[in-house]
């Protein structure tokens, strides 16, 4: 049975990056309580800004906190299309800047030889993922799954092994990084962040019977209800 939407809805884009930096970070501290560390996954795109500079302001025990991209292009941080750019600039900072960050990116010749370093790198990361939070395209993709993209099937198979997974996909742009379905689905806190009436429509078709949009593979195999933090 696949699980339903939470929906958090909220008056403005500020009001929902509060919400949403306090929620995270009361999940945060929780599993530092509980662990001695937390591990977060964030999405990239112009969406999250204002909920990346709420978080970075929280008050919690950075140091033992550990921050990877749910997914990546395949460009150098020098690239303004990079999401390890963006949090870096966004999110670690303030606060936050004390916090450990782990790049999907490594210079490669391939995008393949890229995903195999960056799962090296990840494998000794403190999985399972305390918090990941997602975002949507209004083509359905969430991650790098996106609806062209070549290995699709084995991107969203919540059974899949694996860190990080190579994606090839036209719509995308560019060769991507991504964290599989499986990795996703272990977070202690998985929440999907959008915003705009446009958005809302497509996750509300992605849910319908028999939709297979990759945002239908989220609700699909997650074991809880996932929180949808909206806003027009």
């Amino acid at each position: 049975m696949s699980a339903r939407p939470d929906w958090r809805v909220f008056a403005s884009s500020d009001a929902l990056a509060e919400a949403l930096a306090d929620d995270v970070a009361r999940a945060l501290g929780a599993a530092i309580d509980r662990r001695g560390q937390a591990f977060l996954a964030v999405s990239g795109g112009t969406t999250p800004k204002l909920f990346f500079r709420a978080l970075s302001r929280q008050k919690l025990d950075w140091e033992k906190v550990t921050v990877i991209p749910v997914d990546e292009r395949f460009v150098p941080e020098t690239s303004p299309r990079s999401n390890a750019a963006l949090i870096r600039n966004s999110l670690l900072t303030d606060e936050a800047a004390a916090a450990r960050f782990v790049p999907l990116f490594h210079a490669a010749e391939t995008v393949e030889d890229a995903a195999t370093r960056a799962a090296a790198a990840l494998a000794s990361l403190p999985w399972p993922l305390d918090v990941a939070i997602l975002g949507m395209g209004t083509d359905g993709h969430t991650a790098s799954f996106f609806p062209d993209a070549a290995n699709l099937p084995a991107l969203t198979d919540p059974a899949r092994g694996g860190f990080v997974l190579p994606v090839h996909a036209p719509s995308a742009g560019e060769p991507r990084l991504t964290l599989p379905l499986a990795r996703l689905m272990e977070a202690g806190l998985l929440a999907l962040h959008i915003e705009g009436k446009d958005k809302r429509r497509v996750l509300e078709a992605a849910l319908e019977p028999g939709a297979d949009k990759p945002i239908s593979a989220v609700f699909a195999h997650a074991r809880k209800p996932v929180p949808v933090y909206w806003t027009t």
